[in-house]
């Protein structure tokens, strides 16, 4: 005989529900959305290209942040009267249902609250994700092209638009270095937490055999700053460069000059972009990331500068973040937040979720 009692779990959901609707101000964000979709609706929007692509970004962005949090009540609402349903019709199907439902609206809930600490002043933005090899040769080249894939099937699962910018091959396996943007609310707050320098401990599939290999790679995550964000720079302070797209295979992009590449001569910031086949479309999207680096180079400095006349320099993040252990045993280990798992495959396969919001709850706390 099915009989559910849901009904305190059902409560405590409503209450974090409430929370979090009061954090993310939902009378505000429809405000905020009607105010966008008047200004989407313009005869003239589009006289004026990339003050529309802000206002259309900006638009679905705020869109799709209301409707999870709608959806989300929708589903409380729902899960309620398939309790009553499968305890009226003493149905253990309904019932299997309904317990899968709770779980699945629990997980949910917790990312939302988590995202509710994302309140930094870039938080908000997309992000624009840069991934190195580092020392380790084949293998650490190797290992930057796993965690390309992982962060890509993270989005994918998560439904977030992603754009590869630029990669660099490696001559014998793997990549140099990629570039990738993350278009979704929250993009850099939620993944800003990976920045820092991943380790990789398996046996070498390119090296001599029964011999383990440490190789490591970094992540950069900044935020995709607004162009009316941008700081000025002069002609003179950046050298530009045209070269030929490369990549594996025979891409229309590799038949002409259309890669740009971007040296900020003053930083010594190096960007470059080969996603389009227009130079044109190159170099303004090279310019935007180069300028949300700058900028956030800039509020660095800052705030490193107040730090120092504080006489509170503190280092809070190590450079070393997170170890993928393949050999002599399975595991993923954050060094911050102490959150492990036992299956590797699984976290390359972009499960990163538990990494994440462990991530962002350590770093509130710190």
């Amino acid at each position: 005989m099915v009989e559910l009692d849901f009904s305190e779990q059902i409560a405590a959901l409503r209450d974090t529900f409430g929370n979090i609707r009061s954090v993310v101000d939902v009378d505000r964000l429809e405000r905020e959305i009607a105010e966008l979709s008047e200004q989407a609706g313009a005869p003239n929007l589009w006289d004026d290209v990339e003050h529309a692509q802000r206002v259309t970004s900006a638009l679905s962005h705020k869109q799709a942040e209301l409707r999870r949090i709608t959806e989300v009540e929708q589903r409380i609402d729902d899960l309620e009267v398939l309790v009553d349903m499968a305890n009226e019709a003493d149905d253990e199907a309904s019932a299997v249902e309904a317990r899968d439902e709770l779980r699945s609206i629990e997980s949910v809930m917790s990312e939302l609250e988590v995202q509710t600490l994302l309140d930094g002043e870039y938080d908000a933005r997309p992000a624009v994700i840069t991934i190195r090899a580092g020392a380790g040769g084949v293998d650490a080249a190797d290992f930057a092209e796993m965690l390309l894939r992982m962060y890509l099937r993270y989005a994918e699962q998560h439904g977030f638009s992603t754009t590869v910018m630029d990669t660099s091959y490696a001559e014998e396996a793997g990549i140099k270095s990629a570039t990738f943007e993350v278009d979704a609310p929250y993009a850099f707050g939620t993944l800003s937490v990976e920045a820092g320098t991943h380790r990789l401990v398996r046996m070498s599939p390119f090296g001599a055999a029964g011999k383990r290999q440490t190789s490591f790679a970094a992540v950069e995550v900044i935020p995709l700053m607004e162009e009316t964000e941008s700081i000025d720079i002069p002609d003179n302070d950046i050298r530009v460069d045209v070269f030929r797209s490369s990549g594996p295979g025979g891409q229309s992009v590799n038949t002409t000059d259309s890669a740009v590449r971007i040296t900020h001569l003053p930083t010594g910031t190096v960007v470059s972009m080969q996603n389009e086949k227009s130079q044109i479309q190159n170099r303004a999207a090279a310019m935007r990331v180069l300028q949300s680096r700058l900028l956030l180079l800039k509020r660095e400095e800052e705030n490193a500068k107040k730090k120092e006349l504080a006489g509170t320099i503190t280092a809070s993040w190590g450079d070393q973040i997170r170890s993928y252990v393949l050999a002599p045993y399975q595991m993923v280990k954050d060094l911050r937040s102490e959150y492990e798992v036992n299956n590797p495959s699984a976290v390359f396969d972009g499960d990163l979720d538990g990494f994440i919001n462990a991530g962002i709850r350590w770093r509130k706390q710190a």
